[in-house]
Formats: C-alpha cells, structure tokens, sequence
C-alpha cells in the first residue's frame, strides 16, 4: 500500500527522518555506534560457536562410542 503510494525508495527516506526525528541528530552517532558493537560481538560469537572453526573447545571430548558405552551401562 505505501510502496504503491510513495515507492520503494520513498519508504526508505520516510523511515529515515522518522529516525531522525524521534533520537534526534545528536544521538544517532550513539546509536550506529551501539549497533556496530553488537554485530561485532554477534559475528564473534558466531565464529566461537562454529563447530568448523579450528579453536578447541576446553575439556574432555566424548567419542561416538563412549556415549554408547555410557548407554549400555544404564
């Protein structure tokens, strides 16, 4: 409805002086910068969290088949 009326583009700078007008300029710097730190932060803890990556996690490490064996003990 409102891409019809204003366009995709339209949308986008409405959206932006909504921004503007409910932080006000001076806080905005503030704001990107905070936004910045948490997708630094998320990407970092992706990377810590990916079972690919070539940092080991601390402590022991159970096989396949000591699970199993934990399973028959039951």
């Amino acid at each position: 409805m409102l891409a019809d009326l204003f366009g995709a583009d339209g949308i986008i700078v409405i959206v932006c002086v909504v921004v503007v007008l409910l932080f006000g300029g001076a806080k905005l710097p503030k704001l990107a910068r905070g936004l910045g730190s948490a997708s630094h932060e998320f990407k970092k803890g992706l990377a810590e969290g990916d079972p690919d990556s070539t940092t080991a996690l601390p402590g022991p490490t159970a096989t396949p088949s000591d699970v199993h064996k934990d399973a028959d003990t039951n």
